[in-house]
């Protein structure tokens, strides 16, 4: 067995998402629309961690504003947002369930209001945060992961 080791060099300025469910990091990039940043994006998948024994991480060298807390929250509120100035962390956000997600899921309901005005914001509130469980705002269809 090869034993090799990947090494991802130091982020000036940005931000680190650490201890993501090992396979996410893909969804995080799409929902996070990392594809239509112009900045330097760095996917590790699989890392082997204490932790959780595999885990992804992604490196952004980016302003932190840039990027929607509350859809990280709503994706694995387990993720750790190390951010970074001066190649060095300067504080970690920890991520909680946002009380309100706003076109990031679509509702299933084909009585909803959001399938016949399609201009609509598809909002889903927190209405269980213990079986973190999300419903439409407009028909109260309940979101399933």
């Amino acid at each position: 067995m090869v034993e090799s080791t990947l090494t991802i060099g130091k982020i000036s300025e940005g931000f680190v998402l650490d201890h993501i469910q090992a396979g996410k990091s893909m969804d995080i990039y799409k929902y996070l629309r990392l594809d239509k940043l112009d900045c330097c994006v760095a996917i590790i998948k699989n890392a082997r961690s204490s932790k959780m024994g595999k885990k992804d991480i992604i490196k952004i060298e980016c302003p932190i504003d840039i990027i929607d807390l509350d859809i990280l929250g709503f994706i694995d509120h387990n993720i750790t947002v190390n951010i970074i100035e001066d190649s060095r962390i300067v504080e970690k956000k920890d991520l909680r369930l946002p009380r309100e997600i706003r076109n990031v899921i679509r509702c299933k309901n084909p009585r909803c209001i959001t399938s016949i005005e399609q201009g609509l914001d598809h909002v889903f509130v927190l209405t269980d945060e213990e079986n973190e469980i999300y419903r439409c705002k407009y028909c109260e269809e309940k979101y399933s992961r």
